[in-house]
């Protein structure tokens, strides 16, 4: 007979990711053992086993599910009907917005992507790429006639931007909405005054 699914488990699978995020995040993927994540999750190694066969499943599961949920959200946003000015101020807005409180899971993938195998590294740069894109092309709204004559400048700004946004929580760690939407509006401001310029 089939072992039954107890009605807790995709709560404790999440329970089990959203610990070993913080774990990874303070002690380093390679430091931090299966023995500390039971403690830490409350549970005993066993019961981490049953839901996850090692430590890199553990890392992919933060970072799958993680950027999987974060692309989802990103290009799911209903830009209709707004000016290119306000696509740009709601995306930067809503990513932002996707990073409060996943600190931890935003420090794992720094690092944590290229530890894992290649055709899952491949699975989460999808993810990268689709949102990268996405803001590409909002980006690209704003100033057409001098980002499709230069598709290297376009790449640049677009990734200006995530790099304006992604480094966010070293100097404001557990930031609110309110100061989240003030610097949003900041990278909007500085990116659609740049972009005049460029």
């Amino acid at each position: 007979m089939a072992r039954t699914i107890a009605k807790d488990h995709d709560q404790k699978r999440d329970h089990i990711l959203k610990v070993a995020a913080r774990v990874f995040a303070n002690e380093g993927f390679d430091r931090a053992s299966v023995a500390v994540l039971a403690r830490e999750c409350g549970i005993s190694k066993a019961n981490i086993y049953h839901y996850y066969d090692s430590k890199d499943a553990i890392l992919f599961g933060i970072l799958e599910t993680y950027l999987k949920g974060l692309r989802d959200r990103v290009c799911d946003i209903d830009l209709g009907g707004l000016s290119p000015e306000d696509q740009l101020r709601g995306v930067t807005r809503e990513i932002l917005l996707a990073y409060q409180g996943a600190d931890d899971e935003h420090r794992v993938q720094s690092s944590g992507v290229a530890m894992l195998p290649a055709e899952q590294q491949a699975v989460l740069r999808g993810y990268q790429r689709e949102m990268v894109s996405f803001v590409s092309d909002v980006v690209r709204k704003n100033a057409p006639d001098v980002m499709d004559a230069d598709k290297a400048k376009l790449r640049s700004v677009t990734m200006s931007i995530f790099g304006m946004l992604n480094w966010y929580y070293m100097w404001q760690p557990g930031a609110a909405t309110e100061a989240r939407e003030e610097y949003a509006a900041l990278v909007t401001n500085l990116t659609l005054g740049g972009l005049r310029g460029v």
